[in-house]
């Protein structure tokens, strides 16, 4: 699994517009294969800042798939005009994963 990660900087007054738009553009990112999920979070301290997070099966499921798609038309016509300054996207992949503290029971 891939994780894509992205800083969003949404123009000012543009907030609410923006949401109902994302969730709009979702139905695009989720139709492409090796696709998984994606995830939206507000920020709480610095008002228009937004952190996406979207989850690949492989690299290639975003960078080929996915972006050379007429689905990533629809979510830049409906997106990309919302940030400033452009976000950079990186990709990760999982080296640790903790789930919680197991409790031992006697």
């Amino acid at each position: 699994m891939i994780l894509e990660s992205a800083l969003l900087y949404v123009l000012e007054g543009q907030e609410q517009h923006f949401e109902r738009d994302f969730e709009e553009a979702g139905q695009y990112i989720s139709t492409i294969a090796g696709y998984i999920r994606h995830t939206l979070h507000k920020c709480l301290e610095e008002k228009g800042k937004y952190l996406l997070s979207v989850e690949w099966e492989k690299l290639e499921d975003h960078t080929v798939g996915f972006r050379k798609s007429a689905a990533y038309n629809e979510w830049k016509r409906l997106l990309h005009h919302y940030y400033h300054p452009f976000p950079v996207v990186e990709h990760y992949e999982l080296v640790i994963k903790n789930e919680g503290i197991i409790k031992k029971t006697n």
